[in-house]
């Protein structure tokens, strides 16, 4: 009769293995121990008492308790990666036939949710720049990068020959050489127009020169240059957000939020900015909801 594993000493010898053969360090080795001192608590209750016994209903079973448990799913979804590690393990070294947790799917952990500016905290900052060359400038960087959604690094390497503002378009080359065409708000044709008229050949030093926005030197501005400007004018207005503070990408952020709590339909945010996939984009519609939620409990009656 072949012998077979008890359950402690197949967490015993899967451990060894994770510290020999993967060097994995001691707090992870710790944390793998105490999800799968969980997993075989459960199985233990259920009756089990060798790793041939081991279903996938069993593990199904034992995410459900977890998540019963009010477990949060971010370590819900930890546990899994223990217990698949284990099974794969125990497969490998033919302690089992099947993989009992191959099938499983993980948990689905809550997307961190952007950090986004008020309407009025985004007027206050594009307000901020003097009226000067470099400072108009600045305005209409602000401007196009909240007006459309862009990425800093499609704000600053966007070529003049790209700008439509008769049509009020912009022609933009994302991720991976794809082009869109995002629609330009009044106000930042505006200024879009007044720079490229006033400012812009002020600046210019090689007329070969493609990029739309350009530094003294006739250069095109930098990502970290933007990032540097973006922050001092926030400070200035006494704009803040919690982290890192205001960024472009948080500009970005603040477009599809505020275009999604008025009305826009996904999809044609999700074409706005770029994304290949609309799971990415639903994340906006969680954000809605959570400032929603938020003002609500400014009511009088809320507490």
């Amino acid at each position: 009769m072949a012998r077979r594993l008890g359950l402690d000493e197949a967490v015993d010898l899967h451990l060894d293995h994770l510290k020999v053969e993967r060097g994995l360090a001691r707090h992870t080795l710790e944390a793998y121990g105490r999800d799968l001192a969980r997993f075989v608590g459960f199985l233990t209750e259920r009756g089990r008492a060798d790793v041939d016994d081991i279903t996938a209903l069993d593990v199904t079973d034992f995410l459900i308790a977890l998540a019963e448990s009010g477990l949060a799913a971010r370590s819900r979804a930890r546990t899994l990666v223990a217990v698949r590690g284990l099974c794969k393990h125990l497969v490998a070294e033919r302690w089992l036939e099947a993989d009992p947790a191959t099938l499983i799917d993980s948990p689905r952990t809550a997307k961190r949710l952007p950090g986004v500016l008020g309407e009025q905290a985004v007027t206050r900052l594009i307000a901020q720049p003097p009226d000067t060359g470099r400072g108009r400038r600045d305005a209409a960087m602000i401007e196009l990068a909240y007006a459309s959604g862009l990425r800093v690094s499609e704000l600053v390497s966007l070529p003049i020959a790209d700008v439509n503002l008769n049509a009020g378009f912009v022609r933009v080359t994302g991720k991976g050489g794809k082009t869109r065409l995002v629609p330009l708000g009044e106000a930042a044709r505006d200024r879009i127009t007044k720079y490229i008229d006033e400012d812009r050949p002020a600046q210019l030093r090689d007329p070969a020169e493609r990029a739309l926005f350009l530094t003294d030197r006739g250069r095109p501005m930098t990502r970290q240059a933007f990032w540097k400007l973006l922050r001092a004018y926030s400070i200035q207005a006494g704009v803040r957000l919690p982290g890192s503070g205001v960024s472009p990408h948080k500009l970005r952020h603040s477009f599809a939020t505020h275009l999604v709590e008025r009305g826009a339909d996904l999809r044609a945010v999700q074409a706005m900015l770029g994304h290949a996939d609309i799971s990415t984009t639903e994340v906006y519609t969680h954000v809605s909801r959570a400032r929603m939620i938020e003002q609500a409990r400014k009511h009088p009656r809320a507490r």
